[in-house]
């Protein structure tokens, strides 16, 4: 027999020497594993199957494994396999009996072989289930053969538990946290405040605040307030002996100054009386011109020390005075700073008491919530349980009845509603 390009020797298939009436068994058996039980499941879009596919040559009396079609695949979403060499396939609706005779037939006709090959086509993955309704967690989820509404339910974590008034609960607890939180934060700013106030008027003491006289942490932290209060002020001080120091020396440098230039204009008194003596004399032909040029240079280095004198208190003044001008900016800033800080308490403890009083009304309201709740979990019987199974049949929808032992087909989803009955 001529063998064409797919159908010759290939190395993917292994021969065996099998007897004629086993092979031909072989060729009629179609392969149907499926964990499912049901004979008739039938293929839908998302199911994966497993193909294998052998040909008997009774030429040669082997069998040829054609592992180059055989494979997983998945039926895709226009309900079709798609294989090598054979194209796409019909498969949503039918048997994997069916699919296996479609399969021996289609590469029968396409490769003009003598004897059909035999296809094994068995259920690798089903399609998922869904799980909706009053369920912790719904959602997709894998089948499993045998799966009941019971053990799918189980998959999403079972029923959804009701809180039944848990929530107001756990918000009346965070409530009142964030309410300590808050007053903690006030009782601190209220005292900030007193301290800023007392630094403000000059006070060496902070008063502790009406609000605060019954609280049994206000003597701790007046205590924290009273320690920033002494370094501060500490600090201030420190600056400005600093600044009165530097004034004091300036002011000592310009008396010693003053007396310098008074017994430098002293000593010009008496070389100008001398020069004026020295002059007279060289008129008169008495005295030769070198003296009377030593007594000009005396005068000048005098006047020049004289101008160097003043030269010096006019730069210790100009000192004197910068040094005033810092100690007036040291004082406003601190007064400036005191200011702002003050500003900014204020606004602190505005915002405190909004939020506290927003806090307040979240504890008052999930008090009355959860109140409610109880009453209604007193009055409320336990929630009737009702599960649904939407199938989808042949492209039809419908809804089926379903209780815990409902056994499910993939694809199925499954609705769980819960109803409350008041007695």
């Amino acid at each position: 027999m001529q063998k064409s390009a797919l159908t010759g020797a290939n190395p993917a298939f292994s021969r065996f020497p099998w007897s004629r009436g086993t092979l031909l068994g072989l060729s009629l058996l179609v392969c149907l594993v499926s964990p499912v039980t049901a004979e008739d499941y039938h293929l839908g879009v998302m199911d994966k199957v497993r193909v294998r596919v052998s040909e008997w040559q009774t030429a040669e009396g082997t069998v040829r494994d054609w592992t180059a079609v055989s494979g997983d695949y998945a039926v895709g979403a226009s309900g079709t396999l798609s294989l090598p060499f054979i194209g796409e396939l019909s498969a949503s609706g039918k048997t994997t009996a069916e699919m296996a005779a479609d399969i021996g037939e289609k590469m029968q006709q396409l490769f003009g072989l003598r004897d059909r090959p035999s296809a094994s086509v068995e259920v690798a993955e089903y399609r998922p289930v869904y799980i909706a309704g009053e369920v912790q967690t719904p959602g997709e989820y894998p089948y499993a053969p045998g799966m009941t509404v019971l053990k799918a339910i189980s998959l999403g974590g079972g029923l959804r538990r009701a809180e039944m008034g848990q929530r107001f609960a756990r918000d009346m607890i965070q409530s009142e946290g964030d309410s300590s939180l808050l007053i903690a934060d006030r009782n601190r700013l209220l005292v900030r405040r007193a301290r800023l106030m007392a630094e403000m008027s000059g006070k060496g003491t902070i008063e502790l605040p009406a609000a605060l006289k019954d609280v049994p942490e206000a003597e701790e932290i007046l205590e924290s307030e009273r320690a920033l209060m002494v370094s501060r002020d500490k600090k201030l001080k420190l600056q400005l002996t600093a600044l009165s120091d530097l004034k004091t020396l300036l002011q000592n440098e310009i008396v010693s100054l003053n007396k310098k230039s008074e017994t430098q204009n002293r000593q010009l008194g008496l070389v100008e009386v001398d020069r004026q003596k020295i002059y007279n004399l060289t008129e008169k032909g008495l005295t030769v011109s070198s003296r009377k040029l030593e007594i000009e240079r005396q005068v000048t280095d005098l006047q020049a020390t004289l101008l160097d004198i003043d030269t010096s208190k006019l730069r210790a003044r100009q000192d004197v005075s910068e040094a005033d001008q810092d100690e007036i900016t040291l004082r406003n800033d601190w007064d400036a700073q005191l200011a702002q800080e003050l500003q900014n308490t204020e606004s602190e403890l505005d915002k405190i008491a909004l939020k506290l009083g927003t806090s307040r009304d979240l504890m008052a309201e999930a008090l009355m919530q959860s109140t409610e709740a109880a009453a209604l979990k007193a009055d409320a019987s336990a929630a009737a349980i009702t599960y649904t199974i939407v199938r989808d049949k042949d492209g039809k929808i419908s809804e089926i009845p379903a209780d815990e032992n409902t056994r499910i087909v993939p694809g199925d989803v499954i609705k769980v509603n819960a109803a409350i009955a008041m007695r």
